[in-house]
């Protein structure tokens, strides 16, 4: 006999739904609005169409911004994931150092995304910074305020030390909850270390790193506060991200229209390519 679905708790979750529904569609329906219409002050407005979604697709400005945001996200994506996974694999399982690895994992996620800008920032000064004096004196020309390369550099390392923590841990959470019986099956056949990784927990880690791909990949698509911090999006415009010029454009011009348009074309971005990492990464695990 099939067991009676009990559907009540979803009435206590409702609240919350509806708070965070209001909260989200208010400001989407204030940006649609925007997006369709000119402004002139005085709260007097007129149609404008779909005029501003073809200034943004026309401007350079936004597709070298979208380039140079799909690089910084590749790159941060294809070095933490591994890293936070092969850090989560030697972490211990038990004992005192695990509540110690805990602790200092989880320490760079606790610190503000301003502070860790400004912590970055004096850091990397060529003249006075600690990681700037380093590499200098190794022999190498390094000027995060005049090179982009270097620019770049910073960025992508201070982006690494913030977040492959998260990985990690996550990875971590899913590695410990493999039952032992997997690994004594595996002992007793003689398995190897790699055997292990690759029959055994990499298919138990799936949907944990599916979590952590979307996670990392959503946050970095969207990253502000670091890099307007530490560089302004600079040396020219070498950092200026998605985030930095809509921001730009909607603050500094304060051109409300085609900052709206490239809002909605910057959320429909993010979620076409959620939805396609994660549809990939599905359909890996059910093959």
């Amino acid at each position: 006999m099939k067991k009676p679905v009990n559907n009540k708790a979803w009435f206590l979750v409702l609240p919350v739904f509806l708070l965070v529904a209001f909260n989200a569609l208010i400001p989407l329906m204030t940006v649609v609005n925007y997006s369709v219409q000119e402004t002139f002050g005085d709260n007097v407005f007129t149609w404008a169409g779909v005029q501003w979604f073809q200034d943004v697709l026309r401007s350079d400005n936004f597709w070298n911004a979208l380039q140079r945001q799909l690089l910084f996200t590749f790159i941060v994506l294809a070095i933490e994931i591994p890293l936070g996974l092969g850090i989560a694999l030697t972490m211990p399982k038990q004992g005192f150092w695990v509540s110690v690895c805990l602790v200092l994992m989880s320490l760079p996620l606790l610190i503000p995304w301003n502070v860790v800008g400004a912590m970055w920032n004096i850091m990397a000064l060529p003249d006075i910074g600690l990681l700037g004096k380093a590499i200098n004196g190794l022999g190498i020309n390094y000027n995060y305020t005049r090179q982009p390369v270097s620019a770049w550099f910073t960025l992508v390392l201070m982006d690494v030390w913030h977040w492959t923590s998260l990985v990690a841990l996550l990875c971590y959470a899913g590695l410990v909850s493999i039952p032992d019986a997997y690994y004594q099956a595996a002992k007793v056949d003689g398995a190897r270390r790699w055997a292990v990784f690759r029959y055994i927990q990499l298919p138990k880690l799936r949907h944990v790193l599916t979590i952590a791909v979307l996670l990392r990949f959503m946050d970095s698509f969207m990253i502000y506060t670091e890099p307007q911090v530490m560089t302004g999006g600079g040396p020219g415009s070498a950092t200026t991200f998605l985030s930095i010029d809509l921001v730009k454009k909607g603050i500094g011009q304060f051109d409300l229209g085609p900052a709206a348009a490239m809002s909605i074309i910057y959320f429909l971005i993010i979620l076409a390519l959620s939805w396609l990492f994660y549809t990939l990464m599905m359909r890996h695990q059910e093959t």
